[in-house]
């Protein structure tokens, strides 16, 4: 433990100038200053933590003061919570003074007040891993709780008992499923207990906060412990209750896999496929991630027995870009996001079918251009979509996809596929049939890129006389008369 500490103190030697600095400007004006929490625990996991986070004695007037003549720039958003900013150089630190906060049976937010010891603040943290602190400017280190022996057992405690923890902020239970997929711990079973008995407060929490432990936890290293324990628990069934409701009774035949464990091979699977930085995916990816876990969301609402003892999921994608959308807008995800992630969800299945036979150019054509920018988010969520423990199965579906990308290089280096349009523009439609702007025109485009997809790049020429010989079409729909008239700007051309 004395080298755990040691090399924590050697892990915050390129920050001790400043740290020492900080915490001089406190003592001196007769307060104590620690730094604590994340960057504590992150030195002595021998890890980077993007954060500089601070806790004091002093009131949050004092800490403006104190900041501001310390600091190149400084900020008091957070005030009402004791939290004051400031950056010098290239280091931003927050500041907060100790809390003691008093929380509410019924409340979303603490009624905020402000602590006296060091060893209080500490106490009110959520995991014990995170209640160890570094007093400045000597670098003594605080841990009153047993953080160390945690962090060296991998394990995640509360500081106190974990039902007056999740009672006093229920995110904590949710940060503890985080926290196991972030740095591989485990979750105390006293505490897991306590998650799993208080699981119904969660729904007093705001859907943003808690759309963004979830961001975080997807974004984790390895996902799978955090959202088995969001499962297990039930904290799932009030924050994602598509995720449980995967586990689906497995026949006694087992003609159906069990789509829950599938989903979270996916998972697995999509992020080995993530790109390095330079890549078309970099990873994390949370939109793959995301599309990854919901893919299969749709096949509860779906499952049909089949005469003979089978089981279908008709229509499981566009049941599953639906339900996407509509947990995605509740836990208020950004609009693109959603948009990208119901999208992925929706096509995932459009592959299967590619090995019977083979495709056309046009629907080659058709995959590039409904897929769109997520193209290579589809490539790699088709390729994990493949669990199946047959190894020749596998082999060839993976060498009908190998084939699938081949075709769509051959023709992106014969036609502009990323951006497949019409060989004729708005104002060419016009002026061929002779009709100003409006919804006919939007027509008339829309069967031009029908043309395009199904026939490739035809020319001009062949494109107005397709545009002239269906616009004659949908007229003589329109007259059943009969009495129709050619477009003043070109000649009735008969399809080719």
């Amino acid at each position: 433990m004395t080298e755990a500490r040691r090399a924590a103190v050697a892990r915050l030697v390129p920050l001790q100038a400043l740290l020492t600095d900080l915490g001089s400007v406190f003592t001196a004006a007769g307060h104590r200053l620690a730094l604590v929490g994340g960057p504590v625990r992150d030195a002595l996991l021998g890890r980077d933590s993007p954060d500089l986070d601070f806790t004091t004695d002093a009131r949050p007037e004092e800490t403006v003061r104190l900041l501001r003549e310390w600091g190149d720039a400084h900020w008091d958003i957070g005030k009402a919570f004791g939290t004051i900013g400031a950056r010098k150089g290239d280091h931003v630190v927050e500041v907060t003074t100790y809390r003691a906060d008093v929380y509410r049976e019924d409340s979303r937010k603490p009624e905020v007040a402000f602590g006296d010891t060091l060893e209080a603040d500490l106490l009110r943290r959520d995991f014990t891993v995170n209640a160890m602190a570094l007093e400045l400017p000597a670098m003594t280190f605080v841990d009153p709780y047993g953080g160390l022996d945690d962090l060296a057992a991998r394990t995640l405690r509360t500081p106190g008992a974990p039902e007056v923890s999740f009672g006093d902020d229920p995110l904590r239970m949710m940060r503890g499923a985080r926290f196991a997929a972030q740095l591989g711990f485990t979750v105390a079973p006293e505490a897991v207990a306590a998650m799993t008995a208080m699981a119904e407060r969660i729904s007093i929490v705001s859907a943003e906060r808690i759309r963004v432990e979830l961001e975080k936890l997807l974004l984790a290293p390895d996902p799978r412990p955090g959202l088995e324990l969001l499962v297990s628990s039930g904290l799932a069934e009030r924050v994602l209750p598509e995720l449980p409701a995967l586990k689906l009774e497995i026949d006694e035949h087992h003609r159906h896999k069990d789509v829950y464990e599938h989903s979270l091979i996916v998972l697995e699977q999509a992020i080995a496929l993530e790109d390095g930085p330079d890549g078309p995916v970099p990873g994390p990816d949370l939109v793959l991630r995301l599309a990854a876990i919901l893919h299969d969301i749709g096949k509860p609402a779906t499952r049909r027995f089949e005469p003979g003892g089978g089981v279908s999921f008709h229509h499981h994608e566009m049941e599953g870009a639906k339900l996407t959308t509509r947990r995605m807008k509740a836990l208020r995800f950004d609009k693109e996001t959603t948009q990208q992630v119901a999208r992925l969800v929706q096509l995932h299945l459009r592959f299967h079918g590619y090995g019977d036979g083979a495709w056309t150019d046009s629907a080659v054509r058709r995959y590039v251009t409904d897929a769109g920018p997520l193209l290579d988010r589809l490539h790699k969520l088709t390729r994990s979509d493949c669990t199946t423990r047959n190894k020749r199965k596998a082999a060839r579906l993976a060498a009908a996809y190998d084939d699938l990308e081949l075709r769509i290089a051959q023709l992106r280096g014969q036609e502009e596929l990323d951006a497949v349009r019409p060989d004729l523009d708005g104002n060419q439609i016009m002026q061929i049939l002779g009709i100003p702007a409006g919804p006919e025109v939007g027509r008339a485009w829309k069967f031009l890129k029908e043309l395009r997809l199904d026939r490739g790049q035809v020319g001009a020429d062949e494109a107005q006389a397709e545009l002239v010989a269906w616009w004659a079409r949908e007229q003589a729909a329109d007259d059943p008369s009969g009495a129709t008239s050619a477009p003043s700007g070109g000649e009735t051309t008969p399809s080719a």
